[in-house]
């Protein structure tokens, strides 16, 4: 078992959502609540990860982030270091291929919600702040949840995006993903099969989760 690839790929899960959950819950409740022009376009965009393959979006992501590109000659002004290939880098690829599975749950929870209830809060004097933190978060939850559920499980799992934008790096990009994918190249087939269990125990378990989640969901909708 790799465990300093485990490590790095739960530093990695956990820093996606510190950076990703803030803007899903923005995005979300945007797109649950609001009409305006282009809303389609945005839907579709943030989508896209599911249907694109890894590697594509991966080889994107790596143009986006090398040398050569005013996103990487900015990063690399800055900090003194490149973008690709390290672990900044596998953060932001990360936020951006779980776009889809934090930003749709949310806005499926805030969708949810009784419009009733949220006009109820603003007729009785509560500010857009206080029916969002008092109203609409707590009845929103599940989706938030599935949305840090799904986000985290899909990071850990995550190969094709982690292998282009970071390569193997132990340490610092060698997630658990590609260090099964080592080990399988290296006819390690006990070591893959243990970490391939460990991987498999947590989708199972997201799945379970998600589930149970998307129930509530319904029937929040359902009451609404």
């Amino acid at each position: 078992m790799d465990w300093i690839a485990l490590r790095l790929s739960v530093e990695l899960g956990l820093a996606t959502l510190a950076v990703l959950l803030p803007l899903a819950l923005w995005l979300g409740r945007v797109l649950a609540y609001r009409r305006f022009p282009g809303r389609s376009a945005i839907e579709a965009a943030i989508a896209l990860p599911l249907v694109l393959p890894p590697t594509v979006l991966g080889f994107y992501l790596l143009v986006g982030f090398g040398a050569q590109s005013p996103l990487g000659r900015a990063w690399e002004g800055v900090f003194g270091q490149g973008l690709a290939f390290s672990f900044e880098g596998l953060v932001l690829a990360s936020v951006i291929a779980n776009l889809p599975f934090a930003v749709q749950p949310v806005r499926n929870g805030f969708a949810a919600v009784p419009r009733r209830l949220r006009e109820a809060g603003a007729v009785s004097g509560l500010s857009p702040l206080a029916v969002l933190l008092r109203i609409e978060l707590p009845l929103a939850w599940p989706g938030i949840a599935t949305a840090v559920v799904l986000t985290f499980a899909h990071t850990l799992g995550e190969f094709g995006v982690v292998l282009m934008v970071g390569g193997s790096i132990p340490g610092e990009t060698r997630t658990i993903a590609i260090a099964i994918y080592d080990r399988v190249q290296a006819f390690d087939q006990q070591a893959a099969g243990i970490m391939s269990a460990v991987l498999l125990a947590l989708s199972l378990l997201a799945l379970g989760l998600t589930g149970s989640l998307s129930r509530r969901i319904g029937r929040q909708d359902g009451d609404g």
